[in-house]
């Protein structure tokens, strides 16, 4: 019972090595070729950050309730919702190109297709481990202070790549029937960024909009990641349990249909 319960995750352990190769060619392949390599992992959030605080600290003057007088605290905050973001984001719209992309996998070779998301998911992680370091250095460049409360970061962030997994298996079966779903996932994605509290906090939403983003499933994770990054506070563990609880059953339901799909992908690649 307890194996069916788990199985979604399962695969990690039973194909370790062959998904830790993929996750490797995944991370590295990105920077094939480029000067600084790897580097790039740490050049680009910092540079991206660079271009927050001018675009919305100095041109537009944004400021955030509760947050010092200053144009890159505001940047600060504002990029702490997009690492959350862009995680999601980066395997939301992969997701259905990693059967289609992958047609070798399907007719020529014996392979567990199940564990395609994985590495995708993986090397996600990394890059977002990548935002997280440029982060807490400036912020400690900024404030002096080491936020300690980040080392909860990996359990605030658990319940999302538990659910992500369980949507990837969704949009990578999909997209093997509906070739136009990677075009709507893009808009989607966009949508999820501006209907968060990535952007704006949920008081400054009108109250008979505030619906929307709370239902967001990224803003919860959003908040719990800026309690834990800059508020020095635990986050809502109980929210935390039911997320997760919801995220593992999305994640079965995924990989479930997931199965249940492949038997006709030989036939439509």
């Amino acid at each position: 019972m307890s194996r069916r319960i788990f199985r979604p995750f399962l695969d990690i352990a039973s194909h370790r090595s062959l998904i830790a190769e993929l996750t490797k060619r995944e991370v590295l392949g990105r920077y094939r070729g480029a000067s600084f390599g790897l580097l790039w992992s740490l050049i680009s959030p910092f540079l991206l950050l660079c271009v927050y605080a001018f675009a919305f600290g100095t041109v537009m003057g944004g400021k955030w309730p509760d947050v010092e007088a200053g144009r890159t605290s505001f940047a600060i905050v504002l990029f702490s919702g997009l690492i959350v973001h862009g995680f999601f984001a980066e395997c939301f719209n992969r997701a259905p190109a990693l059967v289609l992309g992958n047609p070798n996998f399907v007719k020529r070779v014996i392979f567990p297709l199940q564990i395609l998301p994985w590495p995708m998911i993986l090397a996600a992680l990394f890059h977002t481990a990548m935002n997280t370091v440029v982060f807490l250095v400036l912020r400690l460049a900024m404030d002096g202070e080491f936020v300690w409360t980040v080392v909860l970061l990996p359990l605030v962030m658990l319940p999302l790549v538990v659910l992500t997994a369980g949507v990837s298996w969704f949009l990578a079966s999909m997209g093997v029937y509906f070739r136009d779903i990677a075009q709507v996932t893009g808009v989607m994605s966009m949508a999820l960024l501006f209907l968060s509290s990535a952007m704006m906090p949920l008081d400054a939403v009108p109250e008979s909009y505030r619906w929307v983003f709370q239902w967001n499933p990224l803003t919860f994770i959003i908040d719990q990641a800026r309690a834990v990054m800059l508020w020095q506070r635990m986050p809502d563990w109980a929210g935390l349990g039911v997320y997760l609880g919801i995220a593992t059953v999305v994640a079965y339901a995924g990989r479930a249909w997931f199965a249940v799909t492949r038997r006709g992908f030989a036939d439509v690649l």
